[in-house]
């Protein structure tokens, strides 16, 4: 058996070029078939050539009850056009992308999927997978079972967690630690949480993980001020939302975004 050290993934190895460039990661996150199978394709073309450096894909589902009526509305819209796990996997393919790709689910999509289905996501050029409604330690044996997939698993922290708790996260993670700015439900905000550098700072005590902030980030002055305090931003709603009117516009603001970070 060889001693050589494994290769870092995607997403690690984006981190690392970010952390030496001096750089803070734009993520975005986009629904799978939304607006439309074809424009969706376009979004994520869109979105990489705009400055995102990871793209979480969100798989449609009916009963999304983390996520804001904004990405509530475009998984029904997807969910419309007959878009699933299988045929977000197909966009993700098509789509080819050079930027590593999360798969953002709920756990009920991802078991339908089948005892290969995590196999099938590396297929189609999946780096990690981020699934909203599976915290630590609930299902042991599922958990092994994302964690020896290849796939970074991506976890989600609240503001609200002990440091205890953030460590056990941490340790049971990969990629990223997704930082969720406040709490309720996925959507825009009109100021960042007043409480946010410090939890920021008890996570950094608790991981040695990349952390992102997401959550209500909206605008590029507060895709700014986030990135100050951690590694990177999640932008979900508010690029939702401009592709609900065109996907230019979507992609123009998350570029806005980019050059804000980057001032």
């Amino acid at each position: 058996m060889s001693n050589l050290p494994s290769a870092p993934s995607p997403i690690d190895a984006r981190f690392a070029a970010l952390r030496a460039a001096g750089r803070r990661a734009l993520v975005a996150y986009v629904t799978a078939g939304h607006p439309d199978p074809t424009a969706s394709v376009a979004l994520m073309r869109g979105l990489e050539q705009a400055g995102v450096d990871i793209l979480e894909i969100g798989v449609p589902f009916s009963d999304p009850l983390a996520d804001g009526p904004v990405i509530q509305r475009s998984s029904q819209v997807a969910i419309a056009h007959g878009v699933n796990l299988e045929h977000a996997l197909s966009l993700v393919r098509e789509a080819r992308l050079s930027i590593p790709v999360v798969l953002f689910s709920y756990l009920n999509p991802v078991l339908a999927g089948g005892a290969d289905v995590l196999h099938r996501a590396r297929e189609a050029g999946v780096s990690g997978i981020l699934v909203t409604d599976m915290p630590v330690g609930a299902d042991p044996e599922r958990e092994a079972w994302f964690g020896a997939s290849g796939l970074d698993f991506v976890r989600l922290v609240a503001p609200t967690t002990p440091p205890d708790r953030m460590a056990e996260i941490g340790r049971h993670g990969g990629g990223f630690v997704y930082l969720i700015s406040r709490l309720g439900v996925t959507g825009e905000q009109d100021a960042l949480a007043a409480d946010l550098p410090a939890s920021v700072a008890q996570l950094r005590q608790a991981t040695s993980l990349p952390i992102c902030i997401g959550f209500g980030i909206s605008t590029p002055e507060q895709a700014r001020a986030a990135a100050a305090l951690a590694d990177g931003v999640v932008v979900g709603s508010a690029i939702v939302r401009a592709a609900d009117t065109a996907i230019e516009d979507a992609i123009t603001l998350a570029r806005a975004m980019r050059d804000a970070m980057d001032a």
